[in-house]
């Protein structure tokens, strides 16, 4: 049974020119985002110690402790703009790994190289979907 919405049309795109003089032509592909949308929550912390290499965040789309467990070894990229330039970008990076669940309703810990800034707090990440146990 097909649905009664209308199918996406794809466009044909010319690549190149084959040897013969013919055209190469391929499907022009939707751009693909490989990372989920995450929330810097705060440090790990008791109700006295905070502890800052680790830190909370919540992940758009999990809401439970199953969940989790597809995004567990996941990259997890923090982006944050400075004012110099350096090698012809102003954007930096903090790159680090989701290492466990936090509690029960689908936040996540998460190691970085270094600790991120207290400026991150409230800040978005992006959880990359890679390296894959699919």
């Amino acid at each position: 049974a097909r649905s009664s919405q209308p199918a996406q049309s794809r466009a044909m795109v010319v690549k190149g020119k084959k040897s013969d003089g013919s055209p190469v032509k391929a499907w022009k592909s939707q751009p693909c985002r490989l990372y989920v949308k995450g929330a810097i929550m705060g440090f790990k912390r008791g109700l006295r110690n905070q502890h800052e290499s680790t830190s909370l965040i919540k992940v758009e789309g999990v809401q439970d402790k199953k969940a989790v467990d597809f995004y567990l070894g996941k990259r997890v990229c923090y982006i944050y703009k400075a004012t110099r330039e350096v090698k012809g970008t102003k954007f930096r990076t903090i790159w680090g790994k989701i290492t466990r669940h936090h509690g029960a309703n689908g936040t996540v810990r998460a190691k970085f190289a270094r600790n991120l800034p207290a400026k991150s707090m409230g800040g978005r990440c992006r959880v990359m979907l890679y390296p894959s146990q699919v």
